[in-house]
């Protein structure tokens, strides 16, 4: 090879190497302490109060959720608190995008021994909107390729994919060609809290009913009643909220602790300062109850496995039949317990449900989730406001009645 062959060989091999020491420098999060919080539509506004109070700083929203810059001792508190977050990932890197060998090729520069060996397992979740690549399952297996081959090109060896317990979630996020691979630092949704050992039809979303407590402005001065309670997710939330319980506090793990820079003894700190502030309340003030004696049941076998679930009563009772609420809060997640299949029962069903309020709850404020919106019409009250909240698929509203 003569010196002008060699000459462009020289210039890619340079190139190649800035590459390689610009990924080996350390990831993007490790660069500028930047994450990102996954938050449904319509909760960014109350997101982004939460992620503050929990220490997070230069909050940007997006339709995707909030970018938030956070000390190493506030990310650990914001994966391990936040009621609202589906979940928080730590940018690796990000690049433009237009194919998917370029996807490859970047993904496979990343220094990947420094977040899981090859024995360990991983799985990939992808979005790619708006781009020249769009289909999000063909980008995941790209990424899932690049890993894999990361990997065979150095031991020979492939690690697996386990999509249901993966000791690494990684998430990639492609808008304008421009895509992010991060790793979801909470290891799987934030919503599965897991105190949920029993289960109804179509139960609420944790995350949602964290928002409907959020938004109720509930602070324990007043009792709370959830009359269609199903699984106890609404009474759930309530009593986290008011006891201080972290919303994480069953999770085993959390995909931060698969980070290089993951500092055991700081998450330790962090962990027992959330622990030490769970408070008690006392009996009466959080009540539930549902016409359905397998949601009944399911209600009280999550509370009890919660701290001071003891305190929350739930019985078995059609909320028609329920003695007056007076000045309390009331939420709902209608319907409840039962499954009602045609419109005009529906329709009824509301009707009935407005009754209620108007007549047994004077003195009360009343928050009820609609997943329907439709429905709003048939409640024969006027609601102060109408909040969307997108979640689950639904495109959902929460009303609020003033009682008097």
């Amino acid at each position: 090879m003569n010196k002008t062959d060699s000459a462009p060989r020289k210039k890619i091999i340079r190139k190649r190497a800035g590459e390689h020491k610009r990924y080996a420098s350390g990831f993007l999060y490790q660069q500028n302490a930047r994450y990102f919080a996954q938050i449904s539509e319509g909760l960014i506004d109350l997101g982004a109060k939460e992620l503050t109070a929990l220490g997070a700083k230069d909050i940007e929203a997006d339709q995707r959720g909030i970018h938030f810059t956070a000390e190493k001792s506030a990310f650990y508190r914001i994966n391990y608190c936040s009621r609202l977050a589906s979940r928080i990932l730590a940018p690796l890197v990000t690049f433009s995008c237009e194919d998917d060998e370029t996807l490859y090729r970047q993904v496979k520069r990343l220094r990947w021994e420094q977040l899981m060996s090859r024995k360990q397992t991983f799985a990939v979740s992808a979005n790619v909107s708006d781009s020249a690549m769009d289909h999000s399952q063909f980008a995941a297996l790209r990424l899932k390729d690049g890993v894999a081959d990361y990997f065979r090109e150095r031991s020979g060896k492939r690690p697996n994919v386990d999509p249901r317990e993966p000791d690494l979630l990684i998430n990639l996020h492609i808008r304008h060609n421009r895509a992010t691979v991060s790793i979801d630092a909470s290891g799987g949704s934030l919503h599965k809290r897991g105190y949920r050992e029993e289960s109804v039809t179509a139960p609420m979303q944790e995350t949602v009913a964290a928002a409907i407590i959020k938004m109720s402005q509930w602070d324990g001065t007043r009792p709370i009643y959830d009359p269609m309670c199903g699984s106890g997710t609404l009474l759930c939330e309530a009593l986290m909220a008011q006891c201080n319980i972290p919303a994480g506090i069953f999770r085993e793990r959390f995909g931060f602790q698969q980070l290089p820079d993951f500092n055991p003894e700081l998450w330790r700190q962090v962990k027992k300062a959330a622990d030490d502030t769970i408070v008690d309340i006392p009996p009466g003030l959080i009540r539930g109850s549902d016409i359905s004696e397998v949601s009944v049941d399911a209600a009280r076998t999550n509370l009890m496995g919660m701290h001071h679930g003891n305190r929350v009563t739930v019985e078995q009772m059609d909320f028609n039949d329920l003695a007056p609420i007076e000045n309390s809060i009331i939420v709902a997640n209608p319907p409840y317990g039962i499954r009602l299949g045609k419109d005009q029962d529906l329709e009824l069903f509301h009707r009935q449900l407005g009754d209620f309020l108007k007549q047994k709850c004077t003195g009360s404020t009343a928050y009820i989730y609609f997943g329907d919106p439709d429905y709003i019409q048939f409640m024969g009250l006027k609601a102060s406001f109408r909040k969307p909240i997108r979640a689950g698929g639904l495109d959902g509203r929460l009303a609020r009645y003033e009682l008097y």
